[in-house]
């Protein structure tokens, strides 16, 4: 059974600016974050460069101890000889201490770039999920998010060290040691390299199939860490169905599938370096083989077959880096992609060119003949309007009035409550606070003016008094005590052992479903917003203190306009105006009396709830049970 058969994925939105974009361009774009800190990089690369010209002298100093300690064998002037391969030794040893120390130095400001690269970038990231607009986060799993921005950056962080700074050591062992043994010996230089080519055009096909592996794991991955994350918030939902086998199950399958790529990752680079190796082994023989029988024929030196044979053996090192090399560029491009396709993305929702300030004054909100459709919506059937969530949708509320929202699941209440502080932008019509189109003004100046309790509330792992303060922190204690009085919190949370520093658990657990409601209203009382916006937000608080809420909040509805949306009738009674919302459309309006008197789809809902009876004799045929 594979993962689709028991998960389904949702597709992120495609990029608008990182399509189309080469691996090139992307490695080039890495590059450019290193080159921020310049004089980081500028000491890993000539601290690179120094390392690679201890590493060419080491081969030659080999060579010519060689020589003198062949001359001392032989019986030629001893204390020449001898004092020769003591200079020789000491100029090696001193080669070598400092190859290690300029080794170990562009290796630490490798790394180091490459953390500060990882923070910047972790910086950015979250601020961009900050940016980004609701559309986005809706067909984007939070799963996948994580994991770019945890692995996809780890991605990035790796190839300074492990790819640019290793290329540069590689291009110089090899372009200046070629020079070196070319310049003393033609064909022993050209077999000593003759296995570069090969592990070179081995190398790039690695990297092709490394990227498209890289490319399958990051996203199982994304899926492996969706599903555990669903898991973990959904616990309770779990352990409630006893669904742990099924959940365990799940997870089983995709981790298989997750390791089964990792393996295929893995044997691609084992065996392109393996036979990278082989190749490396080959050519050593085959000089060894022809150096020899130049040695034999007096033609060279023992010192300069050991130079060339040392010379070897320090380029093997880097040469089976080669395919680490391969896999830093490979990931690192497909880490990039994945990331700067998040990064590069514009908001939808953004301030306009020129945007002001909202000003507001009588806090009259209008809606305008709105119409609205969800992304998800239009690109599966067009502009149809038979898909679209609102239809010309107009209505008017300002300071000291309430307007109540009434409709069957679905029907766009939310809708309307998610358009006004612009978490979406109209299709058509337009939406004033005062007079000015809500897209005209600022988004900050907008959001602090529009105060939404939404229906799900969520709760920050901290006190209640964090918790409560959320939008003001700068509050201070008696007026987080004075809102959560109003939202009949206040004797509760006196009660505790802590009071206000009492900690709430992960997600609330910790308090019930209407004292997690009650603290959702306390915390955007506090605000002192405008507009306040009620979105279901007291379904899981019992009637008499629904009750105390409202007649809380009334007394200082003056300043404030307010929007109920609600199921439960008695929340809307006291509403200056109600709309009843069904299909996206107002098929009924007026004040709880006039709706009752019209004895239309209100008042058939009014009856089922209050009284339990069925709807009037004279309702409209075909209004039961709407």
């Amino acid at each position: 059974m594979s993962a689709s058969d028991l998960i389904i994925t949702r597709r992120t939105a495609p990029a608008k600016v990182t399509v189309g974009l080469s691996d090139l361009g992307i490695l080039r774009r890495v590059l450019g974050l290193a080159m921020r800190y310049r004089w980081g990089m500028a000491i890993a690369f000539v601290t690179t460069v120094i390392a690679a010209i201890f590493q060419l002298l080491i081969p030659q100093y080999l060579g010519e101890a060689v020589d003198s300690a062949r001359g001392l064998l032989a019986g030629g002037d001893a204390e020449a000889a001898r004092a020769a391969l003591w200079s020789t030794a000491f100029l090696l040893l001193g080669a070598s201490v400092l190859r290690g120390l300029f080794t170990m130095w562009h290796n630490y400001q490798g790394e180091a770039i490459g953390q500060r690269i990882a923070y910047d970038l972790r910086l950015a990231y979250y601020a961009q999920l900050q940016r980004l607009s609701f559309d986005f986060h809706d067909r984007t799993h939070s799963g996948e998010l994580i994991t770019r921005g945890m692995l996809d950056i780890e991605g990035i962080r790796m190839v300074i060290n492990a790819g640019f700074l290793r290329l540069v050591l590689i291009a110089l062992l090899v372009g200046f040691g070629a020079t070196l043994l070319l310049s003393q010996d033609l064909w022993l230089g050209l077999i000593a390299l003759s296995f570069v080519p090969f592990a070179a055009w081995r190398s790039v096909v690695a990297r092709l199939r490394l990227r498209a592996g890289w490319l399958a794991l990051q996203e199982k991955l994304g899926i492996l860490t969706r599903v555990m994350e669903e898991n973990l918030q959904g616990i309770r939902v779990v352990r409630a169905f006893a669904a742990q086998p099924y959940e365990l199950r799940k997870f089983d399958v995709v981790s298989d599938e997750t390791l089964a790529l990792a393996d295929q990752r893995i044997d691609i680079r084992v065996r392109n370096t393996t036979a990278m190796s082989y190749a490396f082994f080959l050519a050593m023989g085959l000089l060894l083989w022809v150096g020899g029988r130049k040695v034999l024929a007096g033609e060279i030196s023992v010192g300069t077959l050991a130079e060339f044979l040392a010379f070897m053996a320090i380029l093997q090192m880097p040469i089976r880096q080669l395919g680490m090399m391969v896999n830093a560029f490979a990931r690192a491009s497909m880490s990039g992609g994945r990331l700067f396709e998040v990064l590069d993305r514009e908001p939808v929702i953004q301030d306009a060119p020129g945007a002001l300030e909202l000003k507001v004054t009588d806090a009259a909100l209008r809606f305008e003949n709105v119409s609205f459709t969800y992304a998800g919506a239009r690109a599966r059937g067009g502009a149809s309007p038979t898909l679209a969530t609102l239809h010309d949708i107009s209505f008017e509320v300002r300071a000291g009035r309430t307007l109540g929202i009434v409709g069957p699941p679905g029907s766009g209440k939310s809708t309307i409550a998610h358009l006004i502080p612009r978490y979406y932008d109209v299709d058509g019509g337009r939406i004033t606070i005062d007079g000015q189109d809500v897209r005209d003004v600022t988004l900050g100046s907008l959001r602090r003016a529009v105060s939404l309790v939404q229906q799900d509330t969520f709760l920050f792992t901290a006190s209640i008094e964090n918790n409560v303060a959320y939008g003001n922190p700068w509050a201070e204690r008696d007026r987080i005590a004075h809102s959560s009085e109003m939202a009949r919190l206040h004797d509760y949370i006196a009660g505790l052992p802590k009071d206000y520093e009492t900690l709430v658990g992960e997600r609330g657990v910790s308090l019930s479903g209407g004292q997690r409601q009650r603290l959702s209203i306390a915390r955007s009382i506090l605000v002192d917003a405008p507009i306040l916006i009620f979105d279901d937000s007291t379904a899981a608080v019992d009637a008499a203190t629904e009750q105390g809420i409202r007649e809380a909040l009334r007394s200082q509805s003056t300043r404030r306009a307010t929007i109920i949306i609600a199921h439960r009738l008695g929340s809307l009674m006291d509403a200056d105006e109600i709309i009843f919302l069904e299909g996206g459309r107002i098929v009924e309006r007026g004040s709880h009396q006039e709706l009752l008197a019209l004895g239309g789809r209100y008042a058939s809902l009014y009856a089922l709830q209050s009284l339990g009876n069925e709807p009037a004799a004279d309702a409209p045929a075909g209004e039961a049970g709407r």
